[in-house]
């Protein structure tokens, strides 16, 4: 075999033995045996929310397990085709097998990521908030830049993306906005986005055309399923209506039908204005209260994230990543030293390189602390 195909076998065999680990592929069989019987109770709806956590918990295990089969065929197949061309001198058997190994070793590389996405609320829908920070007009572009570069990225995800509030900026772009995006592992996927986003670059609203930088802050929280239980007594919130302040146009209500809820407590502040009054309610208290499940995973995870919850102002010495397109063009993840020079095809949303790395740098922080505390 050539040296290039050897490769990408080592790569898909790579991709199988993390899977495998990550899958405790040994017991997998068995647990989904255990599940389909437990399916098969009578008595198992009795229990809906347990019946539902039952069938989503086999539907992942049962999706897994699929995977890795369809990967590990895929392999022994292939190889064998390859060694079939090379004993009758096909060519062409050679080349269709090889081409299939390297699309394989793509699947298998994005599945292996995929398997990371383990945590509690990974596999949730998610809120998404912007607010511009530190540089004016410039940060309020800033801040729109940011809005279109994650609906572009979950757009290509093929997750739906829905507007929940939206403050325009005095003279260009967006004072804040907020998103709910509902798709699989939405929330695993963004969570690590959260922090201050730093751009560099040659204003358009300055006529001497000087260089500047601006800042945005970007927070990512999990949307709260039937399986999550979070209380918030009627006594710990305030409900406000006022009229909305939007771009303008068709989406600027008439009536206070816009709804901002403050929960006294924490002082959190949620805020909900582009459908009707009882909708933003609905949508504002759902969005609390997944801040608040947000802040009890931040607690139960402070060892391991410490080093991404300094969120302070957005400015100087709390960003995550910088956007530079002046004087050069490099976009440069802080957290994890990932970069790449391609900054348009960032802001167009090609983002899962920054979000792999740091989700990779997470789960070996995670296992780091888990063998201390064994220690």
């Amino acid at each position: 075999m050539r040296a290039e195909t050897l490769a990408t076998l080592e790569t898909i065999r790579k991709s199988l033995k993390l899977l495998a680990q990550r899958l405790d592929w040994e017991t997998a069989p068995h647990r989904l045996e255990e599940m389909n019987a437990m399916i098969e109770d009578g008595d198992l709806w009795s229990d809906p929310a347990r019946a539902q956590k039952l069938m989503r918990d086999r539907q992942k295990l049962s999706d897994a397990v699929g995977t890795y089969k369809m990967i590990e065929t895929g392999l022994k197949d292939n190889v064998d085709l390859i060694e079939l061309g090379e004993a009758e001198g096909d060519q062409e058997i050679i080349a269709e097998a090889e081409a299939t190994l390297k699309e394989l070793a793509t699947v298998a590389a994005q599945k292996e990521l995929e398997a990371l996405l383990n945590g509690e609320a990974d596999g949730n829908d998610t809120f998404l908030e912007i607010n511009a920070g530190a540089g004016g007009t410039e940060s309020c572009d800033w801040a729109s830049m940011l809005a279109r570069m994650y609906v572009r990225w979950a757009e290509k995800k093929g997750y739906d993306v829905e507007l929940m509030s939206e403050t325009s900026g005095d003279e260009a772009g967006i004072r804040s906005a907020a998103y709910k995006i509902t798709g699989p592992n939405a929330y695993g996927w963004l969570k690590s986005e959260s922090g201050v986003h730093r751009l560099v670059r040659i204003s358009p609203y300055d006529s001497a055309a000087r260089r500047h930088t601006s800042f945005s802050s970007v927070w990512v929280y999990p949307v709260v399923d039937d399986n999550i239980e979070i209380t918030v007594p009627d006594n710990e919130i305030r409900i406000d209506t006022y009229r909305s302040s939007g771009a303008g146009g068709q989406h600027v209500n008439t009536t206070d039908s816009a709804v901002r809820i403050t929960h006294l407590p924490t002082g959190i502040v949620v805020t909900s204005s582009e459908k009707s009054q009882h909708q933003n309610r609905a949508n504002a208290m759902a969005a609390l209260k997944s801040r608040l499940y947000q802040m009890e995973l931040d607690r139960r995870n402070a060892a391991i994230n410490a080093a991404h919850e300094a969120k302070g102002d957005a400015g100087w010495g709390n960003q995550i990543r910088s956007y530079v397109l002046h004087p050069y063009q490099m976009v440069k993840d802080l957290r994890t030293g990932h970069e790449t020079s391609d900054t348009q095809g960032v802001l167009d949303g090609d983002i899962d390189g920054f979000m792999a790395a740091t989700l990779a740098m997470d789960v070996a922080g995670k296992s780091r602390a888990e063998a201390n505390a064994e220690d």
